[in-house]
């Protein structure tokens, strides 16, 4: 056993793992001094309530994660679709019995466990995606044979899910995961025509199903929704849908070039609303400043690219499709929250990849990457094969 645990240390991408370890024990650290006046005032908790919490959540993420880097992902296709399924039941049944909290449906509560299911469904799905263009590629490249079938089934598990959670109100894991599937879509073997073709098809549906919407609902997105749409100048608008913004604004100008220092943000309390989920990074620019700051986006970067050169070594098809949509699926959450932040972009509540407090999301992205270290490993073992 031990021996085998060695050989798997030994073929895993070490500059991944070594750069995830660090910005995890980081984000852990942090959401200490984030949360200290939610955890200690408003929710009268210990002061390290949220970080024994966050820290259960690695833990189970680092069990998975174990139990990923040791399972083949040609066993991917045995058990893959089930999980699909099992999702897939989840959110409906989340529609069903779910309560509207914060303008949305997106907490489904099992006895005592409390966990989203679109947060499950992003990896989940970008598996699925993968076996399919992995199992279709050589028909869907052929210009000699209709594609529709295919082409149509994968339009099925692409876009069912996304449209259960825009239903639910969860406009921001609605984007997320209808990104994922659109650009891991873009990049699939299915032929540039074919892919014209499905674009318009979607269009057209796509503006009946919102017509359909509108004539049942009376409106599309909800009034909150709609607000979070104003996000120009936001501290005009500071008691109206301009507060969360405007108070980033504030935490990240004063934290200037050198930080007021660890734990001397004045924003987290009361200004920003749980600072230490999605507002996350204006507390860390509050109190590190803006040169410290930046060596966070340094790390995203790295990572992606190390997801990025994995994805294009990747000796099988699906390997190469999981590691892209993995890295499409960290990219557009850093893109959300932090365009969010700084208001270039709707504030649509998605959290910040390794640094937002949020159970089911950091299980979702570690194991995540455990996929990627699991592709690592296989490309690794069979080019050892070979030489």
């Amino acid at each position: 056993m031990l021996k085998e645990i060695k050989k798997l240390f030994k073929n895993i991408d070490k500059p991944l793992l070594f750069v995830m370890i660090i910005i995890i024990i980081f984000g852990l650290l942090n959401i200490v001094t984030a949360s200290s006046r939610e955890t200690v005032v408003r929710y009268e908790q210990s002061l390290y309530h949220y970080f024994f919490q966050h820290l259960i959540m690695l833990t189970i993420a680092f069990i998975g994660s174990l139990f990923i880097i040791n399972i083949p992902t040609r066993y991917y296709r045995l058990f893959g679709p089930f999980l699909y399924l099992v999702v897939l039941g989840l959110l409906i049944y989340l529609s069903v019995v779910g309560a509207v909290k914060r303008g949305s449906i997106n907490w489904l509560q099992i006895w005592k466990f409390t966990f989203q299911p679109s947060e499950l469904a992003k990896p989940v799905m970008i598996v699925c995606l993968a076996l399919l263009f992995e199992k279709f590629n050589r028909k869907l490249r052929n210009r000699h044979i209709n594609h529709y079938d295919m082409i149509g089934f994968i339009l099925l598990i692409g876009l069912i899910i996304p449209a259960i959670v825009f239903l639910q109100g969860d406009l921001g894991t609605c984007l997320i995961i209808l990104g994922i599937f659109l650009l891991m879509f873009i990049a699939s073997p299915i032929l540039k025509t074919d892919k014209f073709k499905t674009f318009i098809f979607l269009a057209v549906v796509g503006t009946i199903g919102l017509m359909g919407i509108y004539i049942i609902k009376g409106h599309i997105l909800t009034e909150t929704q709609m607000k979070r749409f104003d996000f120009f100048n936001p501290c005009s608008k500071y008691e109206e849908s301009g507060y969360q913004i405007c108070n980033g604004f504030i935490a990240i100008n004063d934290g200037g070039l050198l930080g007021l220092g660890i734990g001397k943000s004045k924003q987290k309390y009361s200004y920003i609303p749980d600072p230490h989920t999605d507002s996350v990074f204006a507390i860390i620019s509050e109190e590190l400043g803006f040169l410290l700051s930046t060596l966070i986006f340094i790390a995203y970067i790295f990572i992606l690219g190390r997801i990025l050169s994995i994805a294009s070594k990747a000796t099988t098809i699906r390997g190469r499709y999981m590691c892209l949509g993995i890295a499409v699926y960290m990219f557009l959450h850093i893109l959300l929250n932090l365009g969010g932040l700084f208001g270039i972009l709707p504030l649509t509540g998605v959290p910040l990849p390794f640094l937002s407090y949020g159970g089911t999301f950091t299980i979702s992205l570690i194991c995540s990457l455990a996929i990627v270290q699991r592709i690592h490993i296989e490309t690794y073992s069979q080019k050892s094969i070979k030489a």
